[in-house]
């Protein structure tokens, strides 16, 4: 096998590795058993029930892990466990994750590779709430919560309509705004995130089973925080808006009118929420990336790895900074697989010119500029989104490598041109180097794979 082709396999390995130690079923059953006649949730014992205590389980959610997570669940909690507590729900997942259920309904939300709210997201979720309003204090309300639940469980604020959301969404992401700064302002716009699904719950308990895609896993933010208490006032919303004028400028004039008003976001009238409430973060970018690591270390890679503890700077950056280390790894020959999780932004061109892509194959087609010249030789740069996803596309991600840098040169192809009208996809499609796995059923932001080889000079001596 030619070293080109080994370490592209290599770094595709790797990162596989990375996405299945994350497998929300996987996670489920790691986190969720009966014991003893009590039900115990996350590996530390998080919340843990009495099965005399509860009288029905009911299980609701969003995200792109939810069909995942639903499997895990209903593995779990199996017969007899299923009849004696009526075991039903109902989750949010994309279109393409619907798969046969015994007990919870898979809802279809939203089609594959388009990750914004639509009316059949919102008919969904106001199915979630009213379910849970119909739950009493014996009951146990299972939240099943991941990446993408944001777009997965919509519920405008009065005076909102979902057509809004994504107009302001669009200009958000468009201006490169972080997820972080996303969710600040989905939250304000909507009654069921930022604990609005929490309030709606009649059930005794409610633990919500989470899946993190956001950095630090701060649990405001992922999926916007539908079961977390203490929504935010609209002013941190507005704060957003003021680092992003133009944005702030093109908004329709309710929206702006509806956060510059003096009340915090919206509640629901004579909800109060569950009695108890337990948050269990079972999977997040660090696992996949410590998954990735004991692969490298298998297949006898001398590595190094990091799962970013913030947010990230531009995709651009980090696929430059991405390839010069390449080049001072290959150098050096000490450290020859260097594997990296985290999530950048992408500030996008005008639509009049933009292309296809996302922000892995933005960060993939940066380090293809940077080892242009040098042709990549012994060196391999793969990014990809753990949720198979990566942008409106049905890449995960890319990978560049010697071979694809040849392949580029020899169809004439400007990978600057490209990477300025964020058409990393159309050049990738061309060069080779897109990753299509599909679904995933997983989300835990991106993970990155660098592997080198040392390229040794050999010199001849006289005397």
């Amino acid at each position: 096998m030619e070293p080109c082709e080994r370490l592209r396999q290599d770094a595709l390995r790797i990162w596989l590795a990375g996405v299945q130690a994350v497998q929300a079923d996987r996670l489920i059953r790691r986190n969720v058993r009966i014991e003893d006649g009590v039900i115990h949730f996350g590996e530390w014992d998080a919340a843990r029930l009495r099965l005399n205590s509860i009288d029905r389980i009911v299980v609701v959610g969003a995200g792109k892990a939810g069909a995942g997570m639903v499997a895990g669940i209903e593995s779990v909690l199996c017969e007899p466990w299923a009849g004696r507590f009526s075991l039903s729900g109902w989750v949010n997942v994309p279109d393409d994750c619907v798969q046969p259920t015994r007990h919870i309904h898979l809802h279809p939300s939203r089609p594959h590779g388009v990750n914004e709210p639509t009316t059949a997201a919102v008919e969904g979720t106001e199915r979630i709430l009213s379910i849970v309003r119909t739950l009493t204090p014996r009951d146990l309300c299972i939240a099943l919560i991941s990446g993408g639940g944001s777009a997965l469980l919509p519920y405008p604020a009065p005076g909102i309509t979902l057509d809004d959301k994504l107009r302001v969404t669009r200009l958000l992401s468009g201006a490169g705004a972080n997820i972080a700064e996303l969710n600040t302002v989905r939250k304000a716009l909507s009654l069921v995130k930022g604990g609005g699904l929490l309030l709606a719950c009649r059930a005794g308990t409610l633990v919500s089973l989470i899946i993190s895609d956001v950095l630090g896993d701060p649990l405001d933010l992922i999926a916007s925080g539908p079961t977390i208490p203490g929504p935010p006032h609209r002013t941190q919303a507005l704060q957003v808006l003021e680092k992003y004028p133009a944005v702030k400028s093109a908004l329709p004039p309710h929206v702006l009118a509806f956060l510059q008003t003096d009340k915090s976001s919206l509640n629901f009238q004579d909800d109060s929420g569950p009695t108890n409430a337990y948050h269990c973060v079972i999977g997040n970018n660090a696992v996949a990336v410590d998954a990735a690591a004991m692969e490298a270390e298998r297949l006898g890679y001398q590595h190094a790895s990091i799962s970013s503890p913030r947010l990230e700077g531009p995709a651009e950056e980090l696929g430059s900074q991405l390839a010069q280390q390449a080049l001072a790894m290959r150098s050096r020959g000490t450290v020859n697989c260097l594997i990296s999780g985290g999530e950048p932004t992408v500030c996008l061109a005008p639509t009049e010119v933009r292309g296809r892509g996302g922000r892995n194959q933005q960060l993939a087609l940066a380090a293809t500029v940077t080892l242009w010249e040098d042709g990549a030789r012994n060196i391999a740069v793969l990014s990809g989104g753990t949720d198979g996803e990566d942008g409106p596309t049905d890449a995960a991600g890319a990978v560049v490598d010697a071979s694809v840098i040849a392949h580029a040169k020899t169809l004439n192809l400007d990978p600057r041109a490209y990477l300025a009208r964020n058409d990393a996809y159309t050049f990738f499609e061309q060069a080779g180097g897109l990753i299509k796995t599909g679904p995933t059923h997983t989300n835990v932001c991106d993970v990155r794979v660098v592997v080198t080889e040392r390229v040794v000079t050999e010199r001849t001596e006289s005397g």
